[in-house]
């Protein structure tokens, strides 16, 4: 990938395992000077790696009172503001932003600490569905300044994946391999295809020296923005080949409507799903941006009638290390532990295999993804997990196409170039393979125990769940 030169103010906001692991990408990638970055962030967490660049460090968080203040001073037109942090208003950054003339990216949509499990709020307001919606609310007609919201890895890197997939289903079904013009055209293609779910589906199995101990929770990525999250209402978009409602999935009362949730928290909610080294396993379904948008984006309408839309959710099993954090969190009555332990340089093996299994076609499922081991990870850039990777190799490509599309104001990554994307990251992301299987949630069910199933159509999500 060629150097783009930047001569503006690059201000980070968090500097975790993502904020650490950027910063070797960007002074690798982009023509910057250290002095030309500042970091601010809320603990100590990322100071040595700050200090090995050479890069100002400000352990001072952001609060609803002080943000503007403080990063007014920082930033003026032109300059760059990548939050990577948690417990930050997104929508806040954003408009701050525009006012001042600055680029913006983040990798979700955060609110302000507090805001996924304050329990003044309805169900529906604690979703990743009512921060999007907020989000979109801010657009503006006519050019803006660049902010490119929810572009890590998922959300962001799948959605570009899910266009891939799609053309290499639709050349290995006789349907053509033409790159659709614009959203419509892709909804059609996925439509004629037959898709019925995309499952980001995603199963880490990066294991480290140290067991998980009692009153810990141990993770391969940020601790709080997976708890956060995990306390979230489970939230799927609910595609048009459903047929029955889950009899505790709830409807918005706002908005487009892509989506559903559900009255339980997605880290107690596991799904069936593939993916081509694990095989068939459970995955939490944890709410992601990408869920609703890449629902929302692949819609077909006529007229005023959904004609076609898939449903998408992610299935997610963390390491396994996670996995017995969350079984303590959940048996905690979801409390924080007061230890926590994010494993990068303890790690020695295993794979994040992250990618998209798109179903219902005529061949079937067809799963699209990286497949990155820590080995890899390390070879390619330092201070990066195989997790943290795929999501600063996505960071970076985002900020290289911000900057070459200056002014396009609020952009998801399903509205941006895919193949300009993938062309930056794919060189991080170690194998990237696409697998056709015949695997489907029914498979093997019933034999111990009868179920309530739909044998007519294995892609309905009764068969999905894990009941």
């Amino acid at each position: 990938m060629r150097t783009i030169v930047f001569r503006g103010r690059l201000v980070i906001i968090g500097c975790g395992s993502i904020g650490q692991g950027i910063l070797p990408l960007i002074l690798r990638h982009i023509e910057i000077e250290p002095a030309q970055i500042t970091i601010i962030t809320a603990c100590e967490r990322g100071r040595e790696v700050a200090a090995e660049y050479g890069i100002q460090f400000i352990n001072k968080p952001l609060t609803k009172d002080d943000f503007r203040d403080r990063l007014t001073p920082m930033l003026r037109k032109g300059d760059f503001l990548l939050n990577l942090s948690v417990d930050v208003s997104s929508t806040a950054l954003v408009e701050l932003c525009r006012d001042l003339g600055v680029l913006y990216q983040d990798t979700c949509i955060e609110p302000w600490a507090g805001g996924y499990t304050d329990p003044s709020l309805s169900p529906s307001l604690r979703t990743n569905y009512a921060l999007r919606e907020e989000m979109l609310r801010l657009r503006v007609k006519g050019p803006a300044p660049t902010a490119l919201v929810t572009h890590g890895a998922n959300p962001g890197l799948v959605s570009h994946f899910v266009k891939q997939a799609l053309l290499d289903i639709a050349a290995d079904t006789g349907l053509g391999s033409d790159v659709p013009k614009d959203r419509q055209g892709w909804g059609e293609l996925a439509s004629r295809l037959g898709v019925k779910v995309i499952h980001i589906a995603e199963r880490d199995t990066q294991q480290g020296t140290v067991p998980k101990g009692p009153d810990e929770f141990v993770n391969t990525w940020s601790i709080d923005g997976f708890v956060g999250e995990g306390c979230q209402p489970a939230e799927l978009g609910w595609g048009t080949h459903e047929k029955e409602m889950p009899a505790d999935g709830r409807r918005h009362e706002f908005g487009g409507d892509a989506a559903i949730y559900l009255l339980k928290p997605g880290a107690s909610q596991k799904v069936r799903t593939w993916t081509p080294v694990e095989g068939a396993f459970h995955g939490f379904l944890i709410t992601h941006n990408e869920s609703i948008s890449i629902a929302d984006y692949f819609t077909v309408r006529d007229g005023e009638r959904i004609a076609y839309r898939p449903t998408v959710h992610y299935a997610y099993h963390p390491c396994d290390a996670a996995v017995l954090s969350l079984h303590e969190l959940a048996g905690k009555n979801w409390a924080m532990p007061s230890k926590q332990r994010l494993m990068v340089k303890e790690l020695v093996s295993g794979i994040d295999e992250l990618g998209v299994l798109i179903a219902g076609h005529a061949k079937g499922a067809y799963w699209y993804g990286s497949q990155l081991s820590i080995a890899e990870a390390r070879e390619l850039a330092p201070h990066n997990s195989a997790t943290s990777l795929q999501v600063t190799a996505t960071v970076l490509a985002g900020m290289v196409w911000a900057l070459e599309n200056p002014m396009r104001g609020i952009v998801e990554p399903d509205e941006i170039d895919f193949q300009r994307i993938l062309e930056i990251a794919r060189p991080y992301l170690g194998p990237v393979v696409g697998v056709y299987t015949d695997w489907t949630p029914l498979d093997g069910r019933g034999a111990l125990f009868a179920e309530d199933l739909d044998t007519s159509d294995p892609w309905q999500f009764k068969n999905v769940r894990v009941i």
